[in-house]
């Protein structure tokens, strides 16, 4: 899966920075790669799409990242012979980041190149959408649903479920 956050032309550009502590900080830029510095973990967890959820424990990551080929593989997995034998079920990816003051007024979408599968996305708690494909790339308009400033941070969530 890979994730990019994305501007068109016409507004200002986003700048991505990835403190090792802190949330990552976005500034305005042009077109920037939003892959570093995600938290996953497999399973359902209620609540999972709001921002005040912890996911302090979550295994951090860079993407993309598919946990089904971590295995393990197994004959018994539903996926069977033509799914590789991979694990399947329900995972979800979280990103923690802040926007520029500068930032504030320009029109802000997230491009998705592709999330396997059944995807919900959510910022700030906010339901974008939902994708019932996986590897199709996709893009989510976040205007009007995030904050601006160092001192308020944003959350993307995403919930993937390819148990089918």
């Amino acid at each position: 899966m890979t994730i990019r956050y994305y501007l068109p032309p016409i507004v200002a550009l986003i700048a991505l920075l990835t403190p090792a502590v802190a949330p990552a900080q976005v500034a305005p830029g042009r077109d920037q790669n939003f892959d570093a510095g995600w938290n996953f973990s497999r399973g359902d967890h209620q609540g999972a799409d709001q921002p005040g959820f912890n996911d302090a424990e979550w295994r951090k990551l860079d993407l993309p990242h598919d946990w089904s080929i971590e295995g393990p593989i197994a004959e018994t997995n539903s996926s069977g012979f033509r799914g590789g034998f991979v694990p399947t079920g329900i995972g979800w990816y979280r990103k923690h980041f802040t926007l520029s003051p500068d930032a504030a007024g320009k029109t802000i979408f997230i491009q998705f190149d592709g999330v396997m599968a059944n995807s919900d996305v959510y910022i700030n708690g906010f339901a974008l959408g939902h994708r019932p494909n996986g590897w199709v790339s996709f893009q989510y308009d976040l205007t009007g649903h995030v904050t601006f400033g160092p001192d308020k941070p944003n959350v993307i969530a995403v919930r993937c479920d390819n148990s089918a």
